[in-house]
């Protein structure tokens, strides 16, 4: 595929600008070939129009159509060939597994919400029949069901180039709910994303939607324009708490606030019981190091924080955890921003009086050596939460507590997570429910015997948490559930048949499970 590097709006390639930027190679710092356009006010404007102009015409396609969009989109992507995989391990650094991994489950994921999109439960569908005898007063006939908000603006991440990017699980829950898309482009991969955007549009050509459900714009200071471009009706963001907030603000202030659904900050704390450590504590030393350096640690589920119990057991643990972190090899970062940030992150644990140094040494250049952290408990109670700020790289920090009941009382006052992970030896278990019961408040998901890094994709999976890990902690940015963000119920009264959205109907020509006087049904409504 040829590189063209210009925004993607309404179905054209548009560049007003006359500046350019370049890729940079991930582990040379090289410029890489093709020249991209940042895009201008107007033209970020313009592809919000475009999405605006489509979206009544896409929300009224058939279901099946809007399915078979994303199933196309999904087709087109698994068909790039290995140039593309190369082209992404450039611009990112990552390994050849980790990308072709990466594009499976992107892939999948839009497989999974075309699946969801023809099961058609995600419209919600609620009725109340008439009860004009009812007394005192007769009942309306009110029939609910959810429609996509409008255009949704999404931030591609750099740690996920593929699978929370231009075609990654925020576009993919958009779509799927009827909703067009304005994709900012990463500014660390423009070459990756122009080769996915390609192959979006193809589908979008294949599938004869209209153009404007999917626009593109590249450039890193495109964002402000983006979210306040007033036919744009919500965001989708993954990346720093800063960014994150900032997004948030701007769409508060709007003249029609909206909502931004925000990934941003999570230390996903790991918590050693007694028992587990005295049963397998070198095995556990080693996994733990495994999470911690897996993707050079720039997963949002990396485990930042270790916390364990006085005594001899955690003691051994401490000292076999950090000759396995000082043996890792040093990491490639997804570009020289984000080594920067990891080692400004360094240096800030560094100088927090307390805190001790157990592995590390100098970084390498365009490398981020692991590093491991021992800080006393009392830094919890710094109002600043020293402990609780991501490093995003491959370190942790480790925290000796007395007891159990010293972490009870600690866990509300934690910052909301989107994990915590338990590890416990039968013997642990049962005096483990209260303290699960505070960990639930504070976090999206909860991991027994295993550790945060790897999200499956499903049903049932939560991405999300409460703040600072996102936002919105009544949403997740992975599995079905994402859907929902980009959802908003109306309420029709008294219709008539002919009149009602078929998803509504009598007749119930879609086949929907439907919630009718309080009970599920799949057929037809009879008087």
């Amino acid at each position: 595929m040829e590189i063209i590097g210009k925004q993607f709006i309404g179905g054209k390639r548009v560049a007003a600008s006359i500046g350019t930027f370049h890729s940079i190679d991930a582990k040379s710092g090289e410029a890489l070939s093709g020249d991209f356009y940042p895009a201008t006010e107007e033209e970020v404007r313009a592809a919000a129009r475009a999405a605006a102009k489509a979206y009544p015409d896409y929300r009224q396609l058939p279901l099946d159509t809007r399915a078979d969009l994303l199933a196309t989109i999904a087709d087109e992507i698994d068909g790039l060939d290995d140039e593309f995989v190369r082209s992404v391990m450039r611009e990112t650094g990552l390994p050849e597994p980790r990308i072709r991994s990466e594009r499976a489950r992107t892939t999948g994921q839009l497989h999974l919400f075309a699946a969801v999109v023809r099961r058609g439960d995600f419209l919600g569908c609620r009725i109340d029949t008439a009860l004009p005898e009812r007394q005192p007063l007769p009942r309306p006939d009110l029939r609910q069901y959810r429609i996509g908000v409008g255009p949704v603006a999404v931030f591609g991440a750099s740690n996920f180039p593929l699978a929370f990017s231009v075609a990654g699980g925020d576009t993919a829950s958009a779509l799927a709910a009827g909703c067009p898309v304005v994709i900012k482009a990463h500014p660390g991969h423009p070459i990756t994303s122009e080769l996915v955007a390609q192959a979006v549009v193809a589908a979008v050509e294949k599938c004869a939607v209209p153009a404007g459900v999917f626009g593109l714009v590249f450039g890193d200071k495109v964002g402000a324009t983006l979210v306040q471009a007033p036919e744009i009706k919500a965001v989708g963001f993954t990346g720093s708490l800063v960014g994150g907030r900032a997004l948030f603000n701007l769409a508060a202030a709007r003249p029609e606030p909206i909502p931004v659904f925000a990934e941003m900050s999570s230390i996903n704390p790991v918590i050693l019981l007694p028992g587990a450590l005295a049963k397998r504590g070198a095995e556990i030393a080693r996994e733990l190091a495994d999470s911690v350096n897996l993707g050079g640690g720039q997963f949002c589920t990396n485990p930042g924080l270790v916390i364990g119990f006085k005594g001899a057991d955690f003691d051994n643990f401490r000292h076999r955890f950090a000759v396995e972190m000082g043996n890792r090899e040093p990491a490639v970062m997804l570009n020289r921003g984000t080594l920067e940030s990891y080692l400004a992150g360094l240096q800030r644990m560094q100088q927090t009086a307390g805190v001790e140094e157990l592995a590390g040494g100098p970084q390498a250049q365009n490398r981020a050596q692991s590093c491991v952290f021992s800080a006393p408990a009392a830094l919890f109670k710094d109002p600043c939460k020293p402990l609780e700020e991501e490093v995003f790289g491959p370190s942790t920090v480790l925290v000796e507590l007395e007891s159990v009941a010293q972490l009870l009382e600690l866990a509300p006052t934690l910052n909301g997570q989107l994990t915590a992970s338990l590890l416990a030896a039968d013997s642990d278990l049962d005096g483990c429910l209260e303290l699960i019961r505070a960990l639930e408040t504070r976090v999206g998901r909860l991991i027994l015997n295993g550790y945060p890094t790897g999200v499956e994709v499903g049903d049932a999976m939560i991405h999300g948490g409460p703040y600072p890990a996102t936002s919105d902690s009544r949403g997740t940015s992975v599995g079905t559930l994402a859907i929902d963000r980009f959802l908003r119920p109306v309420c029709y009264q008294d219709y008539p048949e002919q009149l009602l959205p078929d998803a509504l109907k009598n007749a119930n020509p879609l086949g929907l499970r439907r919630l009718v006087n309080g009970q599920w049904r799949e057929g037809g409504i009879t008087f």
